[in-house]
């Protein structure tokens, strides 16, 4: 029987890992992945961090000409890049139109190159998409938005060529900088209309 026994152990010392790979395969979260701007990012980053579903949140650069830019380039106009975040979310939690439902009610979309005190084109508002679904949810999107704005939304809707991380200093700078100055006047009010977007539709949801 000795023997019998020695290969049963062999067989289940075979099988069992495959089952416990299986299952963790499983449970591994499919992730997607949405870049757009619209005003400082330090805004849309602190914004974005409170959505369900949102694993993810990168402050960067996009939409120009100009290889790894820097900030003070960027906030010099000519690089043609945007303030954006990149944004890693959990499909199965939050949807890709959700999230740019979200996006159009974080900031102003009718407002050429600037928000607020704001002004330039590295603060214009802009989707950068990653395939032809995202493309095309983001312009039915857009179409969808502009019954909630009276002035025309200028939100450029572009393919994503290349995002480029900021520096690290402006990763979650409103967490890390609450009273800061522009952070106590600008990011805080929007930050916290925000949250009252979200807990509105949360109690929506729930009717």
């Amino acid at each position: 029987m000795r023997p019998l026994n020695i290969l049963a152990a062999c067989f289940l010392s075979s099988v069992i890992p495959l089952f416990v790979n299986m299952s963790d395969a499983q449970n591994v979260t499919r992730t997607e992945t949405a870049v757009f701007g619209g005003g400082c990012f330090w805004c849309l980053d602190a914004q974005f961090k409170l959505v369900p579903g949102v694993i993810k949140v990168t402050s960067g650069y996009a939409g120009g000409h100009t290889e790894t830019p820097t900030y003070e380039q960027v906030c010099s106009d000519r690089t043609g890049h945007a303030e954006v975040i990149q944004v890693e979310f959990d499909p199965a939690k939050v949807s890709y139109e959700e999230l740019l439902h979200k996006f159009f009610y974080a900031h102003d979309p009718t407002t050429l190159n600037r928000q607020g005190a704001d002004v330039g084109t590295q603060y214009r508002s802009i989707i950068l998409y990653l395939n032809d679904e995202q493309k095309q949810i983001a312009e039915k999107a857009k179409a969808a938005a502009q019954k909630d704005w009276s002035d025309p939304i200028v939100t450029e809707i572009v393919p994503l060529k290349h995002f480029y991380p900021a520096e690290d200093y402006h990763q979650d700078y409103f967490a890390k900088n609450p009273t800061q100055g522009y952070c106590q006047l600008v990011v805080n009010p929007k930050v916290k209309k925000f949250q009252q977007h979200l807990a509105a539709e949360k109690a929506q949801a729930g009717n």
